[in-house]
């Protein structure tokens, strides 16, 4: 029994160490991966009145629509050493890879996020300069690329100054990550 739990528990680090460690590289961080440590991540699960896992992404949440990020919802097992959430939307296909939004120190209190909330995000929480240079949500235009809505529960709140690049902030979020979920589509409609 011993066994089967150690081996569950090597399973999930080596998941949620691999997971972490293709966010950093997809959006050209890899340099930080070996300096993050492994350890045990949560699970949450992330779900949203408009988006459905492997389904495709509604045309309104992409640069054909309203341009508007969609919105999320998110839960796991309490966890008293929360301090902060983060948010990373990225894409990967063969030819390309981008970080479409970053919203992170969203108070640990919250756990959804309207239509539209890269407009108008929690109060003191902040949004990074994405691959394209923009900061806040660039929509999505591939339309035959995966887009990831990643939840992240951290034990601290990311401190960077005002215009890091997308690496360091992604370097906070990676090593203050106490628990992770996902929600993946497909492409655009």
């Amino acid at each position: 029994m011993g066994l089967c739990n150690t081996t569950g528990r090597v399973g999930r680090i080596a998941v949620s160490v691999t997971a972490v460690g293709v966010a950093l590289a997809t959006s050209g961080c890899a340099p930080f991966i070996s300096r993050s440590e492994a350890k045990e991540i949560g699970q949450i699960n992330v779900s949203s009145p408009e988006l459905r896992e492997g389904e495709p992404l509604p045309r309104e949440y992409s640069c054909q629509g309203t341009q508007a990020s969609p919105p999320l919802r998110w839960s796991s097992e309490p966890l008293p050493q929360a301090r902060s959430t983060a948010i990373v939307v990225d894409s990967h296909s063969p030819s390309a890879s981008a970080v479409q939004w970053v919203l992170y120190n969203i108070p640990a209190t919250v756990t959804e996020l309207g239509p539209g909330a890269a407009d108008s995000p929690p109060d003191g929480s902040g949004q990074a300069r994405v691959t394209s240079g923009k900061v806040g949500y660039q929509p999505p235009c591939d339309r035959n690329t995966s887009y990831r809505f990643t939840v992240y529960t951290l034990q601290a709140k990311v401190q960077v100054k005002e215009g890091a690049p997308l690496s360091d902030v992604l370097k906070e979020i990676a090593d203050k990550t106490i628990a992770r979920g996902r929600l993946t589509v497909v492409h655009i409609e």
